[in-house]
């Protein structure tokens, strides 16, 4: 486990937690959930047993959540990308970018379609255990997401090389930039991974996310 981890996990070194130990980050969850919010609850306990910090905060919005989750889930279809591919190309964009969140939720969902080695080493930067197509799909999330102004067609070309044709490559640039933006609102907006988030991870996913926010101490399981 990263040093950052397991301060993080002993609740040390950020008395902001323990002053706002269930905060959806720094901002209130709204006195009163819309339907969509409501959903969203739902939706997290069935599948979790808790409800994340990011869907609390998105509760301020919930319509736009689904919304950006249903273009997500087209974007998946148009560019053919399978769970393994979701998994590099999220896990790729989140540490790109140095958002904790989405790197624990995704760096677990990848260890499980592939290994929590090859999930660690995509979320060090690394690309260990990567085929020659992963490897490019893996280093364009990181591209874009790091400075898109700096691409070439160079790059593009590479993504054709390995079998994407054009609006596959739209879809796939598109999914990433929907990513970055969702992970920008919830670190902008102080969401914490959650603690039970970070606890069932992989060790060797705990030990990669050395970045962004720390876990959240006392979190509600209703």
């Amino acid at each position: 486990m990263s040093t950052w981890a397991a301060t993080a996990l002993q609740g040390r070194g950020d008395p902001e937690v323990a002053e706002r130990p269930a905060a959806a980050g720094f901002v209130a969850e709204p006195d009163r959930l819309s339907e969509a919010a409501k959903a969203a609850y739902d939706e997290d306990r069935a599948e979790l047993g808790y409800v994340m910090n990011a869907t609390r905060l998105w509760a301020h919005d919930a319509d736009s959540l689904a919304d950006i989750f249903a273009v997500l889930g087209r974007l998946t279809e148009r560019a053919g990308l399978s769970d393994r591919d979701r998994g590099l190309l999220i896990a790729a964009t989140a540490s790109t970018l140095g958002d904790s969140v989405c790197s624990f939720a995704w760096g677990s969902r990848l260890a499980d379609a592939a290994s929590p080695e090859l999930s660690a080493a995509v979320l060090e930067g690394r690309d260990d255990g990567l085929d020659q197509r992963e490897r490019t799909l893996v280093g364009w999330a990181r591209r874009v997401a790091r400075d898109p102004s700096t691409v070439t067609q160079d790059d593009v070309d590479e993504l054709r090389d390995v079998g994407y044709h054009d609006r596959q490559i739209h879809a796939v640039t598109t999914f990433v930039a929907l990513r970055l933006a969702f992970s920008t609102v919830n670190n902008a907006l102080g969401a914490r991974p959650d603690r039970q988030l970070v606890e069932k991870a992989p060790a060797a996913v705990r030990s990669a996310v050395g970045y962004g926010r720390p876990v959240a101490l006392d979190l509600s399981t209703s």
